[in-house]
């Protein structure tokens, strides 16, 4: 995180998940930023990021994990897919060097 914080970048995690299952999971992996509950599902669904999903040979609505790097004018800059957990944090860092 100190490593956003000197770029000044800010981390939130978005999901559809309540508050109290948003503690739980926080809690679970030690992190250290903010996660909002979106169980509604309005900002999910407006980035694109609630959709179709195949599961186990059926078709599913669901949350594909995705980084979105938001610049201080409120433009998205870049969006990352299907997001891997392994590599990740690098790679956000390297394109966040390039904006």
């Amino acid at each position: 995180m100190e490593q956003f914080t000197k770029k000044d970048a800010v981390v939130i995690g978005i999901s559809a998940d309540n508050v109290a299952r948003q503690a739980k999971f926080r809690d679970k992996y030690r992190l250290n930023m903010p996660l909002l509950s979106d169980t509604e599902k309005k900002t999910i669904s407006a980035y694109g990021v609630f959709k179709e999903k195949s599961m186990y040979g059926k078709t599913v609505l669901g949350i594909e994990r995705m980084t979105f790097i938001i610049g201080k004018d409120g433009v998205i800059k870049k969006i990352f897919p299907r997001v891997k957990v392994d590599g990740h944090t690098e790679d956000v860092l390297k394109a966040l060097a390039g904006i």
